[in-house]
């Protein structure tokens, strides 16, 4: 039997915390239902980081693919979710054992202890390079987080995200781990197939696994 099904998107609203200086999310209804009119259609203004979601190599890579580009497939299969709370500025290697992760190509990184859904954080915890270079060299496909990105706010240099970049991986960011224990899961989270696009919004969601 299939294991229960876990929604780890924020929902896209209004009041949506966005990275500094990044696009609001806004909702407005375009047609509404009245006589002569039989439906509700609305227009969506958003960053293409808002809320859960994935990077694309164009983000971090000027030559890089697209998210229309990247296999969804990556995002969708076995992941390990690593409960890292302990670690302040940066996930390292001594904060989890990769062992435990075994036959998952997919790795997921709690870092909040509680996901901060009406506010920005700029003091997250980021991903150490020295960690993606680890989850790569150990078969690693995809790192996703709950924090708003892999490096820090102020980064220019952007290591992590080069790491990500060197190795082939793919990346997730914005996702909500509250309540997620330590363990495998399956992780099923394409992004929206957005021409052209540096990262698009995921639906994410973990199934458990018996």
């Amino acid at each position: 039997m299939a294991g229960r099904v876990i929604d780890i998107s924020q929902t896209l609203r209004p009041a949506l915390p966005v990275w500094p200086g990044d696009t609001a999310f806004k909702l407005e209804r375009t047609w509404h239902i009245e006589p002569g009119c039989p439906v509700n259609v609305s227009r969506l203004t958003l960053s293409t980081h808002s809320g859960a979601h994935a990077d694309a190599p164009l983000h971090y890579d000027e030559n890089g693919k697209t998210i229309d580009q990247v296999d969804p497939a990556i995002y969708v299969g076995r992941c390990f979710v690593f409960d890292v709370r302990e670690a302040r500025d940066a996930v390292r290697p001594e904060h989890f054992e990769l062992s435990r992760a075994e036959g998952a190509e997919r790795i997921l990184f709690r870092t909040f202890e509680s996901f901060p859904h009406d506010r920005w954080v700029s003091d997250y915890a980021a991903i150490a390079p020295e960690t993606i270079d680890l989850l790569a060299a150990s078969g690693a496909q995809l790192v996703g987080m709950d924090g708003p990105s892999l490096d820090p706010e102020t980064s220019k240099t952007l290591d992590a995200h080069n790491a990500v970049r060197r190795a082939g991986m793919a990346i997730l960011e914005g996702l909500v781990l509250d309540d997620i224990p330590q363990g495998h899961y399956e992780l099923i989270a394409a992004p929206l197939k957005i021409e052209g696009a540096d990262a698009a919004p995921v639906r994410a969601l973990l199934r458990e696994i018996g």
